[in-house]
């Protein structure tokens, strides 16, 4: 087996440029010779917030570059035998999620199939070594594992609600995942190998996906791209870094995880909180999202998208100083932006339309 790993820089380099070539090519292919996939009916249309019917194909790309990657992962390194159960957990999961979101895009599946499945992919995960590990009672971190999956596969479908969104904040936790690791080691993280591809293929995808968009990546890329970054925070969020000056270890990983996955734990909340209060299902489809209210603000499609990315980048700047230089000051500060934005997003929402 190669260890094509010895210079990191220049081979990952080269990797990414050639993930994020193929991800244009393979998004202009699809884009040129399925139109119709995903595109919805007048009825979809309604809870839609772009009013254009256009292809969701984004999801493909994601996938074929994961594929890729994975290969390459498996020709870069020797991995024992424990890691190889464990990618094998990934590849099954993730491959479980997206042919779950391409049956939703091309069929409009019931939202209980889609539950199960999202469930099937955290036990599949779990059984292959995937979990969270900050609890000393393994039953509470199975459920805790259970909970995180099936929560963000939703989330980053709820937060795919306009052009760019979910592209820019997902391109900030997959830097996330990269940078921290390499920064703790001096060896990557066979996961973050995995992560570089992503990071290729979504910017590779924003291309197409930037206002005004010319494709979505529909069910088919966010229910991938959910399990994608739960299983990185799994890894690079839960159970990486330790507190110190007396902080409890859990509670300094949920600051943490809230710091990295902010936009879509804010955006999620406030929205089912909402919907709650106002006597209605939180998992029925409307334009009552945080980035909704932004517009009906009178801030444009491109600065909300922008404002997230920022948003989202400031997050994973305090997490990455927060685990490498912990102290109890910028631990107040993380508390305090979580806070923030939160209560500055949700007041937003309060708020009746323009």
């Amino acid at each position: 087996m190669l260890n094509l790993l010895e210079n990191i820089p220049l081979v990952l380099t080269f990797f990414f440029f050639l993930c994020f070539v193929f991800s244009v090519l393979i998004n202009y292919i699809l884009l040129r010779f399925a139109q119709t996939l995903g595109a919805r009916g007048k009825q979809a249309e309604q809870i839609r917030w772009n009013p254009t019917i256009k292809p969701s194909l984004g999801g493909i790309s994601f996938f074929v570059v994961f594929l890729l990657s994975y290969v390459f992962l498996n020709l870069a390194q020797t991995l024992d035998y424990a890691y190889r159960l464990k990618l094998i957990g990934i590849l099954t999961a993730c491959a479980l999620a997206f042919l779950m979101g391409l049956a939703d895009d091309a069929f409009n599946t019931q939202p209980l199939l889609k539950f199960l499945t999202q469930i099937t992919c955290a036990l599949l995960l779990m059984f292959t070594g995937t979990s969270i590990k900050i609890f000393e009672n393994d039953f509470l971190n199975l459920v805790t594992t259970m909970f995180w999956i099936v929560g963000i596969m939703n989330s980053i479908n709820m937060l795919d609600n306009m052009d760019g969104i979910v592209s820019l904040v997902a391109i900030c936790i997959c830097s996330f995942f990269i940078i921290i690791n390499v920064s703790l080691k001096d060896t990557l993280n066979p996961f973050s190998i995995l992560s570089m591809g992503v990071l290729a293929s979504l910017t590779g995808f924003l291309i197409y996906n930037f206002h005004p968009s010319k494709m979505f990546m529909g069910d088919t890329g966010s229910q991938f791209l959910g399990i994608f970054l739960a299983i990185g925070g799994i890894s690079f969020c839960w159970n990486t870094g330790e507190s110190t000056d007396g902080i409890d270890n859990r509670l300094f990983h949920f600051v943490i995880v809230a710091l990295v996955f902010l936009l879509p734990l804010v955006d999620t909340i406030t929205v089912v909180v909402n919907r709650t209060m106002a006597g209605r299902s939180p998992f029925i489809g409307g334009k009552d999202h945080t980035t909704h209210h932004l517009f009906f603000r009178g801030i444009t499609e491109k600065r909300i998208a922008i404002l997230y990315s920022i948003l989202s980048f400031i997050g994973t700047i305090l997490a990455y100083n927060l685990i490498l230089s912990f102290s109890l000051v910028l631990f107040l500060v993380c508390i305090s932006y979580i806070a923030l934005v939160f209560i500055a997003l949700y007041i937003i929402t309060l708020t009746k339309k323009a």
